[in-house]
């Protein structure tokens, strides 16, 4: 049987910019802090890793492998002076056979390096691309016979499952290093056994229970046993997996098990403030319980593969995932075969995960395009290759804005989303109905979607005249009110998805004196403040029962009338001002007071049956500077390299 053992602890790290080793526990990064403090160099480069290791007790045939979860973006990896092998591509599992170069004391050495080149995916993006080994290392131990460590990555298992009146039919195909037999198991969520197979075989379960949802995510196990001739177990692996139907309309939307199921929901970047993409798993589970907070039922995990651990959690939660590789914003000259290469990784590795329904191609491809023809292609191989080895799901990409809606590129896949920030980047808020409705009279057959949209909001900028670029809390309300209310009016969209949940590290932007970050988020970097937009959301989307009052960290204010602003599920809100009752309104999610301030403090309350909530404003002769943006506001994110 395999022999799993995790290796974060140990290893030494050898810092780049002071050339001084230093101990460290995975995950990993050297640019955790680069960027983000208006001073600190963006090293872009190689730097090293050591791990030692005694070699366990190995029986005649057995292999050892180590197993690296996510190394960005390419290593080199040398046992005992020996190069062993090596990986393009900072987002996807990846396995190296050790046994050749073993010995009884092992010294593993990682070259990692991110810096800029030509051939691997992504070169150009707004984000920051990490260096380090971010993600959980392992060493694998298996027998001579065992399921393939060598399948892109992935558990060596492909479960194709689909209902039919009533029933799941599901076929598990193993892929193994051996020609022994291999067995395999169906279970219930219970634990129950309800089906046995043999490899490639198709089977039927009665009275099969959908994977459905936010509403009821219930998911089968199959595990596969490889035999030896006397039946005894040589290897296993599992997967879960789940059944359910979707579909798209360009009239109707997304479908979800034969049913109208729209599609609200948010993109998420991985890192966080003060660890860049090197989070635990308890990052990722606060990340899903924010998500789930919010409403949402679907997300977009930009802009490249993200850990298994998340993916595991969207099947779990029921979220609808839309799943792509990096291959964004520029074409690189020799990045085919590395963009070919990740999307098989992607696609074999998180293959059985009932959440995923679309594979993204590409993100914004068109922005920086000096060979549109060699583009094109690609995207014709990365499309076929998908529609062969995943006939199930859908393939789609992300338009750019100043991608036309006739566009070659908009057409290629089989759906495509558009990342538009009308009344952000560009004026006007009715631009979005405009084009949403141009582009569905165009084209009323194509299934069109909203893959990014949003505003700069920074919690402590605030005005009673919010407008563009002035990066206030206010500002990202009124635009997140305006998106709401347009997306209602063209209830055919497939999608829609925030741009962004969190705050996320863009080493090269420099906006609202906060430098090495893009603060369209719902919820602050550090996660530690849901804005007030984070609020509206969950009025239109969540079903809990809740009371917000919005510009609370608005204090100092020097309008005569102010504007008292509440997102809630209730219904109906009482303001009260210096503790005496001043007005009751009705209102559908969003609830407005004009109030006059007087001189100094003025204590504001506003309630509904159980839930109360207060603040604080001070009426003061001139506006508060601090709420004014006094340092850079660039929209420029050129990579910054040292």
């Amino acid at each position: 049987m395999r022999k799993v053992t995790n290796i974060n602890a140990d290893w030494i790290f050898v810092d780049p910019k002071t050339q001084k080793a230093e101990n460290v526990t995975l995950p990993h990064t050297w640019n955790a802090l680069d960027g983000q403090d208006g001073g600190g160099d963006y090293y872009r480069g190689e730097a090293v890793y050591f791990h030692s290791f005694s070699c366990p007790e190995m029986k005649e045939g057995e292999r050892l492998y180590v197993e690296f979860k996510g190394v960005n973006s390419s290593c080199r990896v040398i046992l005992n002076e020996q190069e062993v092998g090596k990986h393009d591509g900072g987002y996807s599992t990846f396995r190296i056979d050790l046994t050749s170069g073993l010995k009884k004391e092992n010294v593993l050495k990682v070259l990692v390096d991110n810096r800029e080149n030509d051939r691997v995916y992504p070169q150009k993006a707004d984000f920051t691309f990490y260096g380090g080994i971010y993600r959980d290392v392992n060493l694998i131990q298996v027998p001579k016979d065992h399921f393939d460590l060598d399948y892109f990555g992935s558990k060596g298992l492909k479960v194709d499952a689909t209902p039919k009146d009533g029933k799941g039919e599901v076929t598990v195909h193993a892929f193994t290093k051996s020609d022994k037999k291999v067995e395999i198991t169906i279970q219930d969520q219970e634990g129950n056994k309800v089906l046995s197979l043999k490899n490639s075989e198709t089977g039927t379960i009665d009275n099969v229970h959908l994977w459905d949802g936010r509403k009821d995510p219930y998911l089968y196990i199959a595990i596969a046993r490889l035999l030896d001739e006397d039946g005894s177990v040589l290897d296993a692996v599992s997967t879960r997996f789940g059944f359910r139907t979707f579909s798209f309309d360009s009239k109707r939307g997304f479908f979800l098990n034969g049913r109208p199921y729209p599609l609200h929901g948010v993109s998420r970047h991985q890192d966080r403030l003060g660890k860049g993409n090197a989070i635990s798993r308890k990052d990722h589970i606060q990340d899903m319980e924010l998500i789930e907070e919010v409403g949402a039922n679907t997300i977009r995990l930009a802009h490249y593969q993200h850990d298994d651990f998340f993916y595991d959690l969207c099947d779990e939660k029921g979220m609808i995932v839309w799943a792509e590789i990096p291959y964004i914003s520029k074409h690189l000259q020799n990045g085919d075969e590395n963009a070919i290469q990740q999307m098989k990784e992607l696609v074999y590795q998180q293959y059985n995960h009932p959440a995923i329904v679309v594979w993204g191609v590409s993100n914004e491809i068109t922005m920086v395009n000096k060979n549109r023809k060699a583009m094109l292609a690609l995207h014709h191989r990365l499309n076929d290759m998908l529609h062969k080895i995943d006939p199930a799901r859908k393939t789609t990409l992300a338009c750019y804005a100043m991608c036309t809606p006739f566009d070659k590129t908009a057409h290629l896949t089989d759906i495509v989303s558009w990342n538009l920030y009308l009344g952000w980047y560009v004026p006007f808020f009715f631009l979005n109905d405009l084009w949403i409705s141009f582009f569905h009279f165009l084209y009323p057959k194509r299934v069109l979607g909203y893959s990014e949209y949003g505003a700069e909001g920074m919690p402590n900028l605030h005005s009673p005249k919010p407008k563009r670029f002035d990066n206030t809390e206010e500002y990202q309300c009124l635009y997140h009110e305006h998106l709401l209310e347009c997306f209602k009016r063209h209830p055919y969209l497939w999608a829609t998805h925030v741009w962004n949940m969190f705050d996320f590290g863009s080493d090269g932007r420099d906006q609202g004196g906060d430098p090495g970050k893009n603060h369209k988020g719902l919820v602050t970097f550090d996660r530690a403040i849901k804005k007030d937009a984070f609020y509206l959301y969950k009025a239109f989307w969540s079903d809990e029962k809740f009371l917000h009052l919005c510009g609370k960290r608005y204090v100092n204010r020097h309008e005569r009338k102010t504007e008292i602003k509440v997102y809630t599920t209730l219904g109906q809100v009482t303001l009260f001002h210096d503790g005496k009752k001043v007005e009751t309104k009705t209102g559908d999610k969003i609830i407005a007071f004009h109030l006059p301030l007087h001189e100094g403090k003025n204590e504001i309350a506003v309630s509904s049956g159980d839930f109360r909530e207060e603040m604080t404003i001070n009426k003061v002769a001139v506006p508060d500077d601090s709420y004014k943006v006094h340092s850079g506001n660039s929209m420029s994110w050129e990579k910054k390299k040292k």
